[in-house]
């Protein structure tokens, strides 16, 4: 035994355990020493060489396995904003690509923990939006009483479902029919103020306060209409991600970028539709990121922008290369069977989890393709 030098630090995985260096080297030599009573010297030292190898050789895809073992949420921490980019708590910019519910009021069946369970583990989703209609059916803003209660229940189970998974989740307060913030700011306080007081210390909830303005709304209006907001969600949660929606459907983010909200942790929505939107738009966004600004994708697609229409992958493709580049988060729309270029489930697919690939849509495929060979 004296001739058997003890290996350098590792861990090992035997029988499914992962063992420390004492507990190691406790197993090796006590295999070590019942072989001394059987086997020769000189082969005794080439068998427990052949041990430690073995050992050796294990313990690297153990360590890989608890690496890819971690959610997103443990791998990054408490969000951050430094200079244009999303950091995780140690300062490192990051990158989250998810995936956004349709309205929730019209596909309530897809927030179950098996479906965010399936987008984290079978494609690679590190975040989940949930979009809820302001206007619109059964709106937050326009439906009845009992439909709000409902709604904010499928939030918190959402909410739930995510932290137990992990999983960081946007709460998306979806202006589109109502065109201008200012319509609904009121409700919007109140709901962001319940939001804020509810989950200021989770951690992994981001707030995105106007999803689309459109219609001629300037970005002086909703500068004005974000500060009441991010006030409001600052009294309870003062670190808390907030994405604030630019004008045009959120996609002149240059504009923004010329004068920017004040505070910190804030981020600006820009979205696209591959298939709508081409080179122009990455100019904008590229103009913008380089001004300095912290840009989040929260709603992409690569059909076009009415949802409808023929997809195309190359500029899909051309767009993605422009995000990874720069670190830029994005979040895939939509997660239904809905009868539309953009919905990521088949029509013909009744299941709201565990979907195989081929029950996908050929926006799902795409989409399900890319975060699948995204590096963690």
């Amino acid at each position: 035994m004296n001739n058997i030098k003890k290996n350098p630090a590792h861990s090992v995985c035997l029988s499914g355990k992962v063992y420390p260096l004492d507990h190691r080297n406790a197993i090796f030599y006590k295999i070590c020493d019942k072989m001394k009573k059987t086997a020769g010297p000189t082969l005794l030292v080439i068998l427990c060489c052949l041990i430690q190898l073995f050992f050796l050789l294990k313990s690297v895809p153990c360590q890989q396995a608890q690496a890819a073992g971690k959610t997103p949420l443990e791998r990054y921490g408490r969000l951050g904003v430094s200079g244009s980019r999303l950091t995780d708590n140690s300062g490192n910019p990051v990158q989250l690509k998810g995936v956004s519910t349709h309205g929730l009021s019209w596909y309530p069946q897809y927030v179950t923990k098996k479906a965010f369970r399936t987008l984290r583990d079978k494609w690679n989703a590190d975040v989940v939006r949930l979009a809820m209609y302001t206007a619109e059916y059964n709106g937050y803003c326009t439906g009845s009483f009992r439909n709000r209660k409902e709604l904010k229940a499928l939030i918190d189970k959402a909410v739930r479902y995510c932290d137990e998974l992990g999983l960081y989740v946007i709460i998306d307060w979806h202006i589109l029919s109502d065109n201008h913030p200012d319509i609904y700011k009121k409700q919007a306080k109140a709901f962001f103020k319940s939001m804020a007081r509810k989950y200021a210390e989770q951690g992994n909830v981001i707030y995105e306060i106007c999803n689309e303005p459109n219609g001629g709304v300037t970005w002086p209006q909703i500068r004005s209409y974000a500060r009441t907001v991010i006030r409001t969600i600052r009294r309870y949660d003062k670190n808390g991600i907030i994405i604030t929606g630019t004008p045009s459907w959120s996609q002149d983010v240059d504009i923004a970028a010329s004068s920017p909200l004040k505070g910190g942790n804030l981020m600006y929505g820009f979205h696209y539709y591959a298939s709508t939107h081409g080179e122009p738009y990455r100019q904008k966004l590229l103009q913008a990121v380089d001004a300095g600004l912290p840009v989040f994708v929260s709603e992409y697609g690569i059909c076009e922008a009415s949802g409808h229409g023929v997809i195309r992958r190359e500029e899909a493709a051309r767009w993605m290369e422009l995000l990874d580049r720069n670190s830029i988060s994005c979040v895939a729309w939509n997660l239904s069977n809905k009868d539309e270029a953009s919905a990521l489930i088949r029509t013909d697919c009744a299941k709201t989890d565990s979907w195989k690939r081929s029950e996908l849509s050929a926006s799902g495929k795409w989409v399900y393709d890319m975060m699948r060979n995204s590096e963690k």
